[in-house]
């Protein structure tokens, strides 16, 4: 059996620098003061890497972003957050070569818990060779890690995996010690005429559920522009949903050009329902929570929104009505039917939001209930921070949303769907709905999937995604407290 070990930093990642990754434990897992404070060390550690210290500078940033989080928590940020920004920096040659062989087995410097996940999901490598976190016997990470040389330390991990046979080929850069118990070596940049061993995949596994506020990767510059922009981005953010909430609707397509928000709509919609007539049903894909409003925006008027777990914080602060459903398929059927019989209504029959370019399984209850369907395509683009969260506090959503320098949002309107299309003519609320499913994914360059709302939070937050309605008062705690630093 032909066998590969490479090397993750600098080989199948583009970038040998592992600092944005902690920056991001340090983030999501802590929040904005150890964040700041692995950045303000961040020049110590890139001397130290110039003085040929590196391995001191590793865990330095081990102990800054890890030291007092519980194992658990670390888990689910590499889980959860780190897959994507992973994704994003893979060098796919050096993948088409490693991926080619029957064994595969990946190396890194960083803690294995923070790598592991990805590398087996995503990359299929059988085993993980990593530093390994001294955890405390309460289940919290010490800060160090074992061994007193890392280097040293995963050489010996991987001699004893391959004590039988040598490994045939070993990717990794020429400082790497492990190199050395390999047939062969390879140095990035890897070529493609590279002899091929075995079945080579086509591609790593797509991450197609994501959580964590920040969009782009925390490189040192792009770290020390999101704590700058930070308290203007609070200020703003205030002052948009403020104004927001006291304007009419009609007025608030002007107030977000004002504020730097920008709206596209492609499309026409439909007029509003007449009198005696019942209403339209919109049925929208599901980007955040700011969807309903959006349309309602472009449309005008107030359009009641279907919604099914979002925080009391965020029902307060909407500028339209929503209608709470409770998940008993009779009731909300009727809930559906009595909002219809009053004027139009907005459904995200995902049930959930999805922010990679993938569209969750769509539920048929909406089919059953109107033939007036007409399709939205919704989708958004932000700069800084993501107005979604499965593992964090929903009640913040809005808030992140309007943080952003200038959110973009996108509203596609298609054609009603012709009665042949729809439940009148014979066919199954699946079948139309699946129908919706496919138009709205193809209006938007996205892929269907079969995925639901529980596979998304059992995949980030390892619950079934139900929303604790804690009280008023206790949502806008946690939101004085995540923003407290920046009043000081």
């Amino acid at each position: 059996m032909d066998s590969v070990v490479s090397e993750l930093e600098g080989t199948l990642l583009k970038g040998r620098d592992p600092f944005s990754y902690f920056m991001l434990v340090a983030f999501e897992a802590s929040g904005f003061i150890r964040f700041a404070l692995l950045l303000i060390l961040w020049p110590v550690i890139w001397l130290l890497d110039m003085l040929g210290m590196g391995e001191y500078g590793l865990k330095l940033m081990v102990f800054v972003a890890i030291a007092g989080v519980s194992e658990s928590e670390i888990e689910s940020v590499a889980r959860a957050v780190l897959p994507k920004f992973y994704l994003d920096d893979i060098d796919m040659e050096a993948w088409k070569v490693f991926s080619s062989y029957d064994k595969r087995v990946v190396v890194t410097k960083m803690p294995r818990i923070m790598a592991e996940r990805f590398v087996k999901e995503h990359l299929r490598a059988d085993e993980v060779i990593g530093s390994e976190l001294v955890i405390s016997r309460f289940g919290f990470a010490t800060g160090f890690v074992k061994g007193n040389i890392i280097d040293s330390y995963i050489s010996s991990r991987v001699a004893k995996l391959f004590i039988d046979e040598k490994p045939r080929l070993g990717q990794g850069t020429v400082t790497s010690s492990f190199l050395s118990l390999c047939k062969e070596q390879i140095h990035p940049p890897c070529m493609t005429n590279q002899k091929q061993h075995g079945h080579q995949l086509v591609r790593p596994l797509p991450v197609i559920f994501h959580d964590g506020r920040l969009v782009k990767r925390p490189t040192p510059s792009m770290a020390l522009l999101i704590i700058l922009w930070m308290p203007i981005g609070i200020v703003l953010a205030a002052v948009r949903i403020l104004v927001g909430l006291m304007l009419p609707m009609w007025a608030k397509p002007y107030l977000s050009k004002l504020l730097g928000g920008k709206v596209i709509v492609k499309g026409k919609p439909p007029p509003p329902a007449s009198g005696g007539n019942s209403g339209v049903l919109f049925v929208c894909t599901h980007r955040t929570l700011m969807d309903p409003v959006v349309l309602s925006t472009v449309l005008r008027r107030k359009i009641p929104a279907v919604t099914y777990s979002i925080s009391r914080l965020s029902e307060i602060l909407s500028p339209i009505p929503t209608v709470r459903l409770t998940r008993i398929r009779d009731v909300d059927a009727d809930q559906i039917k009595r909002e219809l019989a009053r004027g139009d209504l907005v459904v995200c029959p995902e049930g959930t939001t999805c922010r990679e370019p993938f569209l969750l399984r769509f539920s048929a209850l909406f089919a059953e209930l109107t033939d007036q369907i007409v399709p939205v395509a919704m989708n958004y683009r932000v700069g800084f921070f993501h107005a979604t969260t499965a593992r964090g506090c929903k009640a913040l959503d809005p808030i992140f949303f309007f943080m952003n320098p200038r959110p973009v949002y996108e509203v596609t309107f298609l054609s009603q769907l012709p009665v042949e299309a729809t439940c009148s003519s014979g066919k199954s609320p699946h079948d139309v709905a699946n129908y919706v499913q496919r138009i709205l994914a193809a209006t938007l360059g996205f892929e269907c999937t079969n995925f639901t709302r529980k596979d998304k939070y059992r995949v980030l937050a390892g619950n079934d995604g139900t929303v604790s309605h804690t009280s008023f008062a206790n949502q806008l705690k946690k939101v004085v407290s995540t923003f407290k630093p920046f009043f000081h």
